[in-house]
């Protein structure tokens, strides 16, 4: 309860940040990209936190394969989007989603046994 009341408690301050601190539309539209950008970052980087027990046990057993799968689809076409568009707070959030999906490829090509392949359940809604 506590986390939601502290992700509720960060919503809310960043709404009245946005509306009513920063008049100025073309300076709100700068710093919403930021920290949109800021939280882009570390949703791609949020997997790797158990990167040492990864390695420590050698098993990708914490890691979602199709999850990697759809990080590095959509992080590509939104980079691709981001440079047709010339648009840097698109491009730059996703590269590290590309390289983060990179890394996990690679560690389910190291660490991965054929008995680890197939032991994901489907998540109940």
């Amino acid at each position: 309860m506590a986390k939601v009341t502290f992700a509720g408690a960060i919503l809310t301050t960043t709404y009245l940040y946005f509306s009513i601190l920063i008049s100025d539309p073309v300076y709100r539209l700068n710093q919403l990209g930021l920290i949109c950008s800021a939280f882009t970052i570390s949703m791609y980087l949020s997997p790797l936190a158990d990167l040492a027990k990864i390695i420590r046990t050698r098993s990708t057993k914490c890691l979602s394969f199709s999850l990697t799968v759809a990080t590095i689809l959509t992080s590509t076409s939104w980079t691709l989007y981001g440079l047709q568009m010339s648009d840097y707070y698109i491009v730059i959030p996703n590269v590290p989603g590309i390289l983060t999906s990179l890394v996990r490829f690679c560690l389910f090509w190291s660490y991965s046994s054929g008995q680890d392949n197939y032991m994901y359940r489907p998540v109940q809604a």
